[in-house]
């Protein structure tokens, strides 16, 4: 109960002084570049928070991820955690493409999009693709993106359907998909949940899937050979630690 509450504290305090530190960047004109002051803020950010929470974060298959090459990232998502842990390891300037509920959330929603991430409303068709449409010109930018490709958290742990959009994404922007499976998430803290429960987490990162060359029309393709891997690594967690792995 006291790691919980130091960490909700955290949350607050550290949210509150690292968030207003990029709105007023982005008031000021502080442009967005890679490694500058907003990479480096969320990557701060999210290792404090990892710090205070107990949680320890691995990687396997990190040798995968391209150094010279901009790529969509595709994730499942079980927790808040993911998005620290994904914050605090990867290496290149990357943003998220969220769901716009985020906006609404004092000073997180406005650092978020002072950043530079990307919101989407998936309620609206159209309004999704014109999100996706802007996520593939900040790739084109110069910055990676990164897609929790079930749309929303899972309440139980397992995989949810994926959504087609993040692969409409890397194809419109013509660059590689790289399938990334964060483990043992959820049970640190369950969407919904309040509790911390402190254990290591390891983030799989599997080769990168080409899209030079393909269309919209091999959107379907790319998500079943993204979501294979992907269950493969779900398998190989599941082998290694039985007892934490939804």
């Amino acid at each position: 109960m006291l790691r919980a509450i130091a960490y909700l504290v955290a949350v607050f305090v550290l949210t509150l002084f690292y968030g207003v530190r990029a709105i007023v960047a982005a008031f000021l004109g502080v442009k967005n570049r890679p490694g500058g002051l907003y990479d480096r803020t969320g990557r701060v950010w999210a290792r404090l928070l990892l710090k205070v929470a107990g949680v320890k974060v691995g990687t396997e298959g990190f040798a995968n991820i391209p150094r010279d090459q901009l790529v969509v990232y595709v994730s499942n998502h079980q927790s808040f955690f993911d998005i620290l842990a994904l914050l605090a390891v990867l290496p290149d300037t990357f943003r998220f493409v969220a769901k716009k509920e985020l906006a609404k959330i004092p000073v997180f929603g406005r650092a978020l999009r002072a950043a530079g991430h990307i919101y989407i409303d998936r309620q609206r068709r159209q309004a999704a693709f014109e999100s996706y449409e802007r996520a593939a010109a900040v790739i084109q930018g110069g910055t990676s993106a990164m897609v929790f490709v079930e749309g929303t958290r899972s309440r139980t742990g397992e995989l949810l359907p994926f959504k087609k959009g993040p692969f409409v994404l890397a194809v419109a922007a013509q660059v590689p998909i790289v399938p990334v499976y964060c483990a043992h998430t959820f049970h640190i803290l369950p969407k919904g949940h309040f509790r911390i429960r402190p254990r290591p987490v390891t983030l799989y990162f599997g080769e990168p899937i080409p899209t030079a060359g393909l269309d919209y029309e091999d959107r379907t393709r790319l998500l079943n050979q993204a979501r294979s891997v992907i269950e493969g690594f779900r398998d190989d967690a599941l082998r290694r630690s039985p007892q934490v792995e939804g």
